[in-house]
């Protein structure tokens, strides 16, 4: 990334909202910023395959779920905040993932511009990718500051979105069991 672009951007913002960038309380504004900006699309400097550790010949074939897996991301139509919890779920086929890996691979995706129904799209369609597994279940649950602070301005409204592939998707039984897990 570009920090001397960020710093101007930062600047220019704080000008085109005619406030003085020379203020005391505004003096660091642009350097934070840029930083911020680091941070918070820290996700287009990473590959997920890089930080996917996958344990061959498991003979494990029983449902894994991670939840409650807390993400920031920035929405791509406004450039404001979301965040929520990713639940995901999956089928081991042969293959199993650190567990730590799933939150970071929620990580490198949510720190990029997105909307909640692609970073939902993205990290099912990498689980399956990279682990082959029998199936995968993701669910995403999100506050919006973008209907929250701006437009329709509702407080409690809470977005979910969810993405299903092979048995997850195909077999009612193992829905439902996903479901029940991530509602405990």
């Amino acid at each position: 990334m570009d920090t001397d672009k960020l710093k101007t951007i930062g600047s220019n913002i704080l000008e085109a909202l005619d406030d003085d960038p020379k203020r005391e309380g505004l003096l660091d504004t642009p350097d934070r910023y840029a930083h911020a900006c680091k941070k918070l699309f820290s996700g287009y400097q990473r590959d997920p395959k890089e930080v996917m550790r996958v344990f061959d010949d498991e003979s494990y074939d029983e449902m894994i779920v991670v939840k409650d897996i807390e993400f920031y991301s920035t929405c791509e139509h406004h450039l404001i905040p979301f965040y929520g919890k990713a639940h995901i779920g999956y089928i081991p086929d042969g293959k199993i993932a650190g567990l730590s890996k799933l939150p970071r691979i929620v990580e490198i995706f949510s720190r990029r511009l997105q909307n909640q129904e692609r970073l939902t799209s993205q990290i099912a369609d990498t689980m399956d990718a990279l682990l082959k597994p029998k199936g995968v279940g993701v669910i995403l649950e999100a506050k919006h500051l973008c209907m929250m602070a701006r437009g329709v301005e509702k407080q409690n409204t809470v977005v979910t979105t969810s993405a299903l592939t092979g048995l997850f998707k195909n077999n009612m039984n193992t829905r439902s069991e996903f479901l029940r897990h991530i509602e405990r």
